[in-house]
C-alpha cells in the first residue's frame, strides 16, 4: 500500500440520550428521529457528492450503528462494526443525570492518566488511547484508500489527538458533524484538512 489514506471521523446523530440529558459514553442510546432525520441529510449529500469510500468501520452502540447504517446503505460501501470505535466508558456515569452524576461523582482537581475515569470504574485515558491506536492501526492496515469511521465525540477526539500527537487539544463534533485527514504512507505526516463539517445541515 503506498500514497495517502483519506480518513473520514464521522460523529453520529442525535440520540435519545440527548433528550433525556444523560450522559451517554457507553449508555446504549439509539437515534432519535432528530438524529435519523440528520444522517439521511448526510446520506443523500454523499450520494449527490460522492466522497468515494472504499470502506468503513462503526462503533457498535446503536446510535453510531444506527447512523452509519443509514449512511453506508445509500453509498453502498462495506460496513465493519468493531468495538473499538466506541465512545469512552464513563462507568457508572452512563445513563446518568448529569446533575446526579456530579453529586456523586464531582469531577477531581487532578486525574492522572492511568486513573480510571470514577472511582467506581471506567476506562483511564491511557486505556483510551491505547484503544485509538489499536483502531487506527486496524484501519491502516485494513485496505482501501478513503474509509470512514463512525463513532463519538470523545473517541473522535481520541483518534484526532493520536493522528495529529496534540494530546490535550480538543475538537468540536456536532451532530453528524465530521473531520477529514489525510494520512501519508511513506512519512508520519497527519494533514487535517477539515473538522466540525455539516455541509448536509441547514
Amino acid at each position: 500500500m503506498t500514497g495517502e489514506l483519506h480518513l473520514t471521523v464521522l460523529r453520529h446523530g442525535r440520540s435519545r440520550a440527548d433528550d433525556e440529558n444523560v450522559h451517554e459514553g457507553r449508555y446504549d442510546s439509539p437515534l432519535n428521529p432528530e438524529g435519523e432525520a440528520q444522517a439521511a441529510a448526510l446520506a443523500a449529500y454523499w450520494t449527490a457528492h460522492p466522497p468515494g469510500f472504499d470502506r468503513a468501520y462503526t462503533s457498535t452502540l446503536a446510535r453510531a450503528h444506527g447512523t452509519a447504517r443509514i449512511v453506508t446503505d445509500a453509498l453502498g460501501v462495506p460496513l465493519t462494526p468493531t468495538d473499538l470505535l466506541r465512545e469512552w466508558d464513563n462507568g457508572p456515569l452512563a445513563g446518568r443525570g448529569r446533575e446526579e452524576a456530579l453529586e456523586r461523582y464531582p469531577i477531581p482537581a487532578f486525574r492522572h492518566d492511568l486513573d480510571p475515569f470514577t472511582p467506581e470504574g471506567g476506562e483511564s485515558q491511557a486505556a483510551i488511547r491505547a484503544r485509538a491506536l489499536h483502531s487506527l492501526e486496524l484501519v491502516w492496515n485494513g485496505g482501501g484508500q478513503r474509509v470512514l469511521l463512525v463513532t463519538h465525540g470523545g473517541f473522535g477526539n481520541s483518534l484526532l489527538r493520536e493522528l495529529l500527537g496534540t494530546q490535550r487539544g480538543w475538537f468540536a463534533f456536532g451532530d453528524t458533524a465530521f473531520a477529514t485527514l489525510r494520512l501519508s504512507r511513506g512519512s508520519h505526516t497527519a494533514l487535517l484538512t477539515g473538522v466540525d463539517l455539516t455541509p448536509h445541515l441547514p
